[in-house]
């Protein structure tokens, strides 16, 4: 029997392995130096000045909106197809919600879905959330002007696009954005077992991300506000809470960082082998289309398929593909439709949302697959449907 091909997984060698085995036998197993090493090899990744690591990607996305002084009664723009943790950490910070309408073909917030957003609540926001969904970078260039314009500071959920391009430029380089947050899962390009990244060009808010990330503790003497040489002496200058990364963690995430070219090759060979096997099935089974000006580095490898044309359901085409051994899965149900939110805003329907969620499967991708799966799945993905 074949084995088992889920739709994601994380790729661990020998090299990673030995970097967490070096790190028990250290000193330091929480707050030691591979947290700075961390730190720095992401930041030169990414082309920015501060990297600040913490203990998961909504850790990253908290921080960095509360470090940016969203709170009570503000608002965030977030867009309705992502996962649960982009919308909850503004909810962290006291702010509200209004959910951003999608483009259809790719899932991504748009310049005019944007507009009609900040439109319903007035014109103003705190925080734009722009998502970068299965890697595929949300058109900066053109979002960034207009949240700003509305007043809000821009956050990048790039949870899913660590090693994608935008115009020349790693995303997280943050050139178009106050902050960038990543994420170490072990379904992502890069994975610690859980963890996070916060990237920034802000002095400022680099340090509220370190400080808020443990206690809200300073210890610098230059920041605490008690002058006299006392070692032991710390200060608690603001909330924080316990989102420190471990250095077990950060030092197999720097491991899995120093493959991060390999793996974006692969990737990328991974997602065009898929490209190609689709490109004569049928006009109802299509990959997302592909925004311009972006060089993803695939965290997915969605297809929008025309279930109602084909006559099968989504449900019927994943049990199909399971009793084939293959893996599949859906990004993401739109949030609005979650009972937390219906709750707080009541009922509503973003139509680019919805016609994204009713096409949208992803298919298996991930580092270590063989050169011969994409071919494999839509063989069998075929089958399933029919054709």
């Amino acid at each position: 029997m074949a084995d088992f091909i889920p739709y994601g997984r994380q790729a661990i060698s020998e090299d990673d392995i030995q970097a967490v085995v070096d790190v028990l036998r250290s000193d330091w197993l929480t707050t030691g130096p591979a947290i700075q090493a961390l730190e720095d090899d992401f930041a030169a990744a990414v082309e920015t000045p501060h990297a600040l690591s913490c203990s998961s990607a909504t850790a990253a996305l908290h921080l960095a909106l509360a470090g940016l002084g969203v709170g009570p009664g503000d608002v965030c723009i977030v867009p309705a197809i992502t996962f649960l943790a982009t919308a909850n950490a503004a909810i962290y910070c006291g702010a509200e919600i209004e959910f951003c309408d999608v483009c259809p073909e790719t899932g991504l917030m748009t310049a005019d879905s944007l507009k009609s957003a900040l439109q319903r609540r007035g014109g103003k926001a705190a925080a734009v959330l722009p998502v970068h969904l299965a890697g595929q970078s949300v058109a900066m260039t053109a979002i960034t002007p207009i949240a700003r314009a509305a007043g809000a500071v821009v956050v990048e959920d790039a949870c899913h696009a660590v090693g994608s391009y935008f115009e020349g430029r790693p995303v997280g380089a943050c050139t178009l954005s106050d902050a960038a947050t990543f994420s170490f899962h072990p379904v992502k390009t890069l994975a610690a077992g859980e963890g996070g990244m916060v990237t920034t060009r802000n002095a400022e808010l680099a340090h509220a991300v370190s400080r808020m990330r443990s206690h809200g503790v300073e210890r610098a003497p230059e920041f605490l506000e008690r002058g006299i040489d006392e070692p032991w002496w710390y200060e608690m200058q603001s909330i924080g809470w316990n989102y420190r990364l471990t250095d077990m963690q950060a030092a197999l995430a720097r491991s899995q960082l120093r493959r991060l070219g390999e793996f974006r090759s692969a990737r990328q060979g991974l997602a065009r082998a898929y490209d190609d096997a689709l490109a004569t099935v049928s006009e109802h089974i299509q990959p997302l289309e592909r925004v311009d000006n972006c060089e993803p580095c695939l965290h997915l490898y969605p297809v929008r398929i025309d279930f109602n044309a084909l006559g099968k359901s989504r449900s019927e085409v994943m049990q199909g593909l399971r009793e084939r051994r293959i893996g599949s899965q859906v990004h993401y149900i739109p949030l609005y439709k979650q009972p937390f939110f219906r709750q707080r805003y009541g009922e509503m329907t973003l139509p680019g949302a919805e016609a994204y969620y009713a096409r949208t499967l992803s298919l298996p991708l991930y580092a270590s697959m063989s050169e011969d799966v994409p071919k494999r799945v839509v063989s069998n993905l075929v089958e399933v449907l029919g054709l």
